[in-house]
């Protein structure tokens, strides 16, 4: 039975004995302490009361007594994950120019997949019927799909952001779409991700503070709803604070999510054009607020220095298509730095990319024939550099929670620049 609460633009729906299990409103202008506000206010916190524990799949190994940086484990239903721990980009049931074979020999744990472009082409219900993404592109182990906010958010104007939900275009065929937080919940459980992520509205950079405001505040008016409708698979829901570049906000935003309560928790909205040092101070803002003893994911970051800094103030997890998207475009990341594989200065050299490096790229190529495969637009050109590219990062996280274990994740900090330096 449904009764509407006309007066706050919502509705409030009872079961059979009357008593509450949903609702969603929005509130316009409420006289403080009026009956109508108390009531929300004694709905609110019956909902939250009756919303079932979250026991946290993260488990923690290690601390730097220096530091924020930990290391710790991430239990999913295709297997533990070692955190820290960078995330290769497969977008469409593909990280771009590799194998899942190749991905398993250079040391990736979790793969990433985008709930937006998988919900337009091929459809999740065709996924679904082969069982599954871990079937449908034969990877084996864990899996996170992002929700797709971030992709409507860089198609603004194909979009319209409402109460409930994203009506957008489709960027193949222009067909109108809709994406609600409810809609996104059930495709990514029809993918079988292990890992699944609340709709958000990422706010863009520069915003100002009452855009900010009202975006964030539609995340978590979100966030709540996508809670609501989980499923017990066992897959596990990951929040997302957003706030733009307002620390106050990102606060507010990670307290409303922790009295939801979820699997983990997002930081969106980051690595949108800020400067780094802004990003970061919204790190040290943000990360402090929320529980310890959860896994923590930074979204969508970052470069090779920007893991150090993110896993130096206590994030357990990142994604970013930086590796595969460079490889393709000729930029390889090394332990002294970028390499960028057409200059001249290669066309004779007979070195491999990194000699520090032992993935397979570097066991067996030179640097000439890199360059000679760049130059000539060879296929072969993008898989060998994204090995070697995917290779750096995996390893990049192995060495920072070997730092993290036997306690100088300092000293590693220190000598990753100096080697930069060279």
């Amino acid at each position: 039975m449904s009764y509407n609460l006309s007066a706050v633009g919502g509705e409030a729906f009872y079961d059979s004995d009357n008593n509450l299990v949903s609702f969603f409103f929005v509130l316009y202008s409420i006289a403080p302490g009026s009956t109508i506000q108390q009531k929300i206010h004694d709905q609110t916190c019956f909902l939250k009361s009756t919303m079932p524990p979250v026991r946290s799949p993260f488990t923690r190994l290690a601390s730097s007594s220096q530091c924020s940086a930990r290391c710790g484990e991430v239990a999913t239903l295709h297997g533990t994950i070692k955190t820290p721990v960078f995330m290769p980009v497969g977008t469409l049931a593909t990280v771009k120019a590799v194998t899942p074979e190749n991905l398993v020999d250079l040391g990736a744990q979790i793969i990433l997949g985008n709930t937006y472009h998988l919900f337009i082409r091929p459809g999740h219900e065709l996924i679904k019927k082969f069982g599954g993404l871990h079937r449908f592109m034969h990877w084996n182990g864990p899996i996170l799909t992002d929700s797709g906010g971030f992709q409507i958010f860089s198609l603004q104007e194909l979009a319209k952001i409402t109460e409930q939900g994203a009506e957008f275009r489709s960027h193949l065929d222009g067909a109108r779409l809709f994406l609600g937080p409810e809609d996104a919940v059930h495709i990514q459980e029809a993918l079988g991700s292990d890992i699944m992520m609340v709709l958000d509205t990422c706010i863009p950079y520069p915003a100002n503070r009452d855009e900010a405001a009202k975006a964030t505040d539609l995340t978590g008016r979100w966030a709540r709803r996508s809670r609501e409708v989980q499923s017990k698979t066992g897959q596990l829901l990951f929040g997302i604070v957003q706030g733009g570049m307002y620390p106050d906000l990102r606060r507010q935003a990670a307290e409303e999510l922790i009295d939801i309560g979820f699997d983990g928790y997002a930081l969106g909205g980051l690595s949108v054009g800020e400067p780094k040092e802004l990003m970061q101070e919204m790190l040290e803002a943000t990360v402090p607020h929320l529980p310890d003893d959860f896994p923590v994911y930074l979204m969508g970051v970052g470069t090779p220095e920007d893991l150090v800094e993110g896993v130096y103030r206590g994030v357990d997890m990142f994604d970013c298509v930086m590796p595969t998207r460079n490889a393709r475009n000729g930029m390889l990341f090394t332990s002294s730095g970028r390499l960028v594989i057409k200059n001249s200065r290669y066309r004779e050299d007979q070195r491999p990319v990194d000699e520090q490096c032992d993935c397979y790229t570097c066991r067996n190529y030179s640097r000439a024939y890199l360059r000679h495969l760049f130059q000539c637009r060879e296929i072969l050109a993008y898989h060998l550099n994204s090995i070697h590219n995917l290779h750096y990062y995996c390893s990049l996280m192995a060495e920072m929670r070997k730092a993290i274990t036997e306690d100088c994740f300092m000293d590693f900090r220190q000598a990753f620049y100096s080697q930069r330096e060279q």
